[in-house]
């Protein structure tokens, strides 16, 4: 248990704090009288928690830190942090005065979620069938990613420079380009074991 994977750990345990906060916060918006320290903590919690993604990263390669367990951890608590603001904010409406800022549509989780769950069945596929799985990171996933994090921030900022809508399209529309270049890659990995698999033979 590195220094590294105990900031790892942290930000974890910052999760269910995080979505604790932010449906008490869409509680009393919906009970007409806001507490508006509750949003401000759930933000604070949020922007803590991401800030460590970088400390982690940082701390494990400045003191060699690099681990096995911080291999499995540190993609647990991105993906849990990013996906507990996208449902949180889903079933949480932060803004009973204008609702089409408060809360996402509920298409965007259910794509989200389920580009998600098919990326993780389909490696695991991989890693069954040919006993590895190679991950390039592709822009469009960088992309999603970040856009799916500004989306979040649309929310809890109640930022209104233009509709969340626009943000929220942006967002499904790499996500689920994204998904379909990683499934793409894992089918050619696919391909490309069964080829040599017959070239033994």
């Amino acid at each position: 248990m590195t220094t590294a994977n105990k900031i790892t750990v942290i930000r974890i345990l910052m999760i269910p704090a995080f979505v604790t906060m932010a449906i008490y916060y869409g509680q009393s918006v919906q009970g007409g009288a806001p507490l508006e320290w509750e949003r401000f903590t759930a933000i604070a919690i949020f922007l803590i928690a991401s800030l460590s993604d970088g400390l982690d990263g940082y701390v494990a390669r400045r003191y060699n830190q690099r681990s096995s367990l911080g291999v499995i951890l540190d993609p647990i608590a991105d993906k849990g942090l990013l996906l507990s603001g996208i449902i949180t904010l889903s079933i949480s409406n932060w803004s009973e005065v204008e609702p089409d800022y408060g809360r996402f549509p509920v298409w965007f989780p259910v794509l989200v979620i389920s580009r998600d769950a098919i990326l993780f069945v389909g490696a695991a596929v991989l890693y069954l069938l040919i006993g590895k799985v190679h991950v390039k990171p592709n822009w469009t996933g960088k992309v999603a990613t970040v856009l799916q994090m500004i989306a979040i921030g649309w929310v809890m900022l109640q930022l209104r420079l233009f509709p969340l809508l626009y943000v929220v399209i942006a967002a499904g529309f790499f996500t689920l380009i994204s998904g379909i270049v990683y499934v793409t890659d894992g089918v050619r990995q696919l391909q490309a074991a069964g080829h040599a698999h017959a070239t033994k033979r």
